[in-house]
């Protein structure tokens, strides 16, 4: 119970901390937004949990072949704002067309010989 509770204590303030930072300075909050740390928790957590490099190498070639879509996401929501549209249609928007993007690549992928 104590691991889950620090997994989300110290997940938290990452999150909290790139906010924080993006607040005074885009740039930094981008910056620190755009390194893997979701990935590197996930891939810590793993390994602690389970001990096994064989997944957490698993986890990590899978990351490297489906972050190609995600960025549509970071592509789209910047677009529908300046087009006017509101914050959170533009959001829901941009995720719906990314989610759209994953399952269309996840097809793809195993008919070109990627196994994820």
């Amino acid at each position: 119970m104590w691991q889950y509770a620090i997994k989300i204590l110290i997940t938290s303030i990452l999150v909290i901390a790139i906010s924080e930072a993006a607040k005074r300075w885009t740039l930094l909050g981008a910056i620190i937004a755009s390194l893997p740390l979701t990935s590197i928790l996930a891939m810590v957590w793993l390994y602690v949990d389970t001990g096994s490099v064989e997944k957490v190498n698993a986890l990590s070639h899978g990351i490297f072949w489906v972050v190609i879509p995600s960025l549509l996401f970071f592509l789209l929501f910047p677009i529908f704002t300046k087009l006017g549209l509101s914050f959170w249609f533009s959001l829901g928007t941009s995720s719906f067309c990314t989610a759209i993007t994953y399952w269309g690549y996840v097809k793809i992928l195993p008919k070109i010989g990627i196994e994820i």
